[in-house]
């Protein structure tokens, strides 16, 4: 079994909530909160307010992504406004293992983030530092682009560095065009978090779209 982390950057943000409430009745464990900054990435998304009202409205667990520029500035803040777990791109300006640190001690889980161009063994040195690590499949920014299949051999090289090093526990996230054609191949690679925006929200059924990837 899959964990499911529909992405929030494809739900109706006039519906947020009732889209939120629909996928986690539908069996998703995870909510994919999508934070660009435009420098980092070239779009801006949302904040930390938004995330505030969400985890006052729903008790879930929010995935965190932060596509910023200088993530080791708004941990606290984030932490503060009801995330559950917080990843950062190594191609980041602030410092790795610091950022990390301040992840954890804010009481949040922690998440590494490589873009498309970053090879999968830039991560070998957190895998034991983290609880997750994510395999961007598009360039971070935008929603609804093709899956990039170069990430397969990376999700493979992680789980077996992985496996090797006894993080049979690491959480292995792949995002960016997961959906019917390319979900199954994720999950064979050694993805056990998918990360769906369009495939999720966009499909004319959106809860049976959640139950069947986290059937993988």
């Amino acid at each position: 079994m899959s964990i499911v982390s529909p992405s929030l950057l494809s739900a109706s943000f006039a519906h947020l909530e009732q889209d939120c409430r629909m996928v986690l009745e539908a069996g998703a464990e995870f909510l994919h909160f999508d934070v660009m900054d435009g420098h980092f990435v070239p779009n801006i998304s949302f904040g930390a307010p938004v995330l505030k009202s969400l985890a006052k409205e729903l008790d879930a667990f929010y995935d965190v992504h932060l596509m910023i520029t200088d993530p080791l500035s708004y941990i606290e803040s984030f932490a503060k406004a009801g995330a559950s777990l917080i990843s950062f791109h190594l191609e980041a300006d602030s410092p790795v293992q610091e950022t990390i640190d301040a992840i954890h001690a804010v009481g949040c889980k922690a998440g590494l983030v490589i873009k498309p161009a970053t090879p999968a063994e830039a991560l070998f040195p957190y895998l034991d530092k983290v609880e997750l690590v994510l395999v961007m499949s598009v360039e971070p920014g935008f929603g609804g682009q093709s899956f990039m299949p170069s990430a397969l051999p990376k999700l493979q090289a992680i789980k077996a560095e992985a496996e090797r090093i006894g993080r049979s526990d690491l959480w292995i996230e792949v995002d960016g065009g997961v959906g019917r054609d390319t979900a199954e191949q994720c999950a064979q690679a050694g993805a056990n978090v998918l990360v769906a925006g369009s495939a999720v929200f966009s499909a004319a059924d959106p809860v049976a779209e959640t139950r069947w990837l986290k059937s993988l």
